[in-house]
């Protein structure tokens, strides 16, 4: 759980999960969004991809992220918090 709170503890992981309760997109698109270098969203996603709060798939050269069917499952009443305050 203390892994959890981590990831969901930085403001560039907290924007992403936003992000990611309304598209799939790729990394190029959240680079742009956020005003983040590829490294450094690259960095962001792999803690959270870490800790079971997203996923990937992969569509031809591009990765697409989105949440983890067992986040929203096994912390629903975290996801549905998130969202509503997002």
């Amino acid at each position: 759980m203390v892994g959890l709170f981590k990831a969901l503890g930085d403001e560039n992981r907290l924007r992403i999960m936003n992000i990611l309760m309304h598209s799939e997109p790729c990394v190029c698109e959240l680079e742009v969004v956020l005003d983040l270098s590829q490294s450094n969203a690259s960095r962001h996603l792999a803690k959270l991809k870490q800790e079971g709060l997203i996923e990937s798939y992969k569509d031809g050269q591009w990765t697409h992220y989105r949440l983890s069917d067992s986040f929203r499952q096994v912390h629903a009443r975290l996801a549905g918090y998130l969202e509503e305050r997002f």
